[in-house]
């Protein structure tokens, strides 16, 4: 599986799946909005800070849209971590399943 969708990870959340959520976009972007629990780091700096993170974890990578995430779940594989993309990014996630998140 390379992507998940908004509403199967709401599900894993709901359940406590042990997920680690990684955030890759811009500082001023999380500023904004972000889903609880995030680890930030911007994809810029992913290459140099693979170290952060625990390759026996299931990793959810998200942006805005999707396409950096993607970008950056394909790398990590790459790497041997287990990762894959939010479907739509936070924006796909506002109009499905957070109504309330601020959209940009």
């Amino acid at each position: 599986m390379t992507e998940i969708s908004p509403q199967e990870l709401k599900a894993r959340l709901d359940r406590n799946d042990a997920l680690v959520l990684l955030d890759v976009r811009e500082g001023w972007e999380t500023a904004l909005c972000r889903l609880e629990n995030a680890t930030h780091i911007p994809i810029e700096e992913i290459e140099f800070r693979t170290a952060e993170l625990d390759p026996a974890d299931e990793i959810i990578v998200y942006c805005h849209h999707g396409v950096r995430s993607a970008a950056v779940a394909n790398f990590l594989r790459q790497q041997g971590f287990r990762a894959v993309n939010l479907e739509g990014g936070l924006d796909l996630w506002a109009r499905a399943i957070d109504r309330t998140m601020k959209r940009y």
